[in-house]
Formats: C-alpha cells, sequence, structure tokens
C-alpha cells in the first residue's frame, strides 16, 4: 500500500470555479500536496495518459474532454492514499455519487465527473511520473 497518488482536477471542474473547494476538501481529507500544476492537455498528452483506454468506444470523447479547458494535476501523499482519494471522489459516474463526495458534489455526468484519481498503487507511480519530475515534488 503506497501512501501517494495522483488527480487532475478536471476541465468542467476548473472551468465551474471548483479547483479551490477541491483542492481544501482534499487537505481537509489528510492529503498534503506534494506537486502541483495548471496546464492546458494537448490531445497527444491526453491520449498518451488515457492510453490504457486507447480502442474503447468513449476514448476519443476523453480525449476531446480532457482537451477543452486546464486542468489541475496534484501530486498528493497520506495513508493509503489510493483508496482514500477513490471513496473521497465517489463513484466514476457522478449521477450516481452519494452528495458528500467530490464527485457528487461537483460532476454531472459519467465523463463530465470532476476528478480523476489514480486507481492503483503503480498506476499512482506512473501517472504521477507522467506529469511530475522528481525534482518538483516536495517531500
Amino acid at each position: 500500500m503506497s501512501d501517494v497518488t495522483l488527480t487532475i482536477i478536471k476541465p468542467d471542474a476548473v472551468a465551474a470555479g471548483a479547483t479551490g473547494t477541491i483542492l481544501a476538501r482534499l487537505e481537509a481529507e489528510g492529503f498534503t500536496i506534494r506537486g502541483l500544476k495548471k496546464l492546458h492537455l494537448t490531445p497527444a498528452q491526453a491520449r498518451a495518459f488515457y492510453e490504457v483506454h486507447a480502442g474503447k468506444d468513449f476514448f476519443d470523447s476523453l480525449v476531446a474532454f480532457m482537451t477543452s479547458g486546464p486542468v489541475v494535476v496534484a501530486a498528493l501523499r497520506r495513508e493509503n492514499a489510493v483508496q482514500h482519494l477513490r471513496d473521497v471522489m465517489g463513484p466514476t459516474d457522478a449521477t450516481k455519487a452519494p452528495a458528500d463526495t467530490i464527485r457528487g458534489q461537483h460532476g454531472s455526468s459519467i465523463e463530465k465527473n470532476a476528478i480523476h484519481g489514480s486507481d492503483s498503487d503503480a498506476n499512482a507511480a506512473l501517472e504521477t511520473a507522467f506529469f511530475f519530475a522528481r525534482a518538483e515534488l516536495v517531500a
């Protein structure tokens, strides 16, 4: 079990002005922010990041959505980071997410669900390395 994970505040939540609220919620949940940046993904970056979904019927739509506006990526640390973030985010489909979860509060659909979180310790390491050089991460 790792104590690091990666999150992306997606274009819908950034456009809605929810970035600060979401980051404050994550800190209130005991996460420390090791790295933080705002960027606008290129189609090539989005395809590379979500390559695990290449060939699935929603892949092109996901890439289009993730490149539709700025995102905020954060490397996070806390005990049991991956699972705790997934619990706080709620189910992928925001319409089925409990009201006290980030997706329940800020998402509107299965695609426009406000936030991404790593789904395993192995992916957390890969995803963090995708966005952050080691020198960019604070202990």
